[in-house]
């Protein structure tokens, strides 16, 4: 098995990226390659890995993109999960999207902070009723006793809120990540890929660097 999992290799060619096509602001520059990823077609193209640490031992995940504004990207979450309490022992993360069909990727690093209470309120009421009952639900991360819990649960809610809308609860909401440094990657062929990197100055102003690959 070992051997034909070394064997597995994928020669990318599609495109190549330079200096003269990136614009000058990164978040600009991700919101044309994520209405690309749009237009392609993908499957879930704001899907990301969200990388935390506590302790000195990393974790990660996939969360969903749920905004992108000029001060960075946004996701929904519960605050009590294991991300949320890594969050808050240290707020600095990595968000990495990997584009397989359009081979793309982009890093991200930088702080973390709670989105607005009103920003949390007016997504979560875009939510279909059931993630919204969902959210009261789940303590996320702790353990259970079987699936059995969630569904019991999940009965009394609905009969709690029965015709009457949902209310955010208090422990969930948003997060956004703030960068100072954003990486795009182009895959090339023999493996010489394209990156380019955006580097935020102490001055605000951003720099962009090739790196080798």
């Amino acid at each position: 098995m070992s051997d034909s999992i070394a064997n597995i290799r994928t020669e990318y060619s599609l495109k190549g990226l330079h200096e003269n096509e990136l614009d000058s602001n990164p978040l600009k520059q991700f919101h044309k390659w994520f209405e690309e990823a749009l237009q392609s077609g993908l499957y879930e193209p704001n899907a990301m890995y969200l990388s935390t640490e506590a302790d000195s031992r990393p974790t990660g995940r996939i969360v969903l993109l749920k905004g992108l504004d000029e001060n960075g990207f946004v996701f929904f979450t519960n605050y009590l999960s294991k991300k949320g309490r890594e969050i808050e022992s240290n707020p600095q993360v990595a968000l990495t999207f990997f584009w397989k069909e359009l081979e793309r990727q982009v890093r991200i690093e930088g702080r973390i902070e709670r989105t607005s209470a009103s920003e949390s309120d007016i997504y979560f009421a875009s939510r279909p009723r059931g993630s919204q009952i969902g959210a009261w639900v789940s303590a996320q991360s702790e353990v259970i006793e079987g699936g059995d819990f969630l569904k019991n649960r999940q009965q009394e809610l609905e009969t709690q809120f029965a015709e009457k809308p949902v209310p955010r609860p208090l422990h969930w909401g948003g997060y956004r990540v703030i960068p100072d440094y954003i990486e795009f990657w182009q895959g090339r062929p023999s493996r010489l890929h394209d990156r380019l990197a955006y580097t935020k100055d102490e001055s605000g102003d951003w720099k962009i660097e090739r790196l080798s690959p």
